[in-house]
């Protein structure tokens, strides 16, 4: 297998790796109870999602 004629450098190496960073997941509040949680997501403490009762409330995901 063919091996690199020249060693890149930091500088080419790092902007490469520019892109492989982790972002922050997005938060949101529950309307209902003012719990945080993912968007579109099931809020776990109360249940609701978009005003609707998806769980009963103390019920596993």
């Amino acid at each position: 297998m063919p091996n690199p004629m020249k060693k890149h450098s930091r500088s080419r190496r790092n902007n490469r790796r520019s892109h492989d960073a982790l972002s922050k997941p997005g938060i949101s509040t529950c309307p209902q109870c003012g719990e945080v949680k993912e968007p579109h997501r099931v809020c776990k403490s109360c249940g609701t999602y978009k005003g609707r009762d998806i769980l009963k409330a103390g019920e596993p995901l």
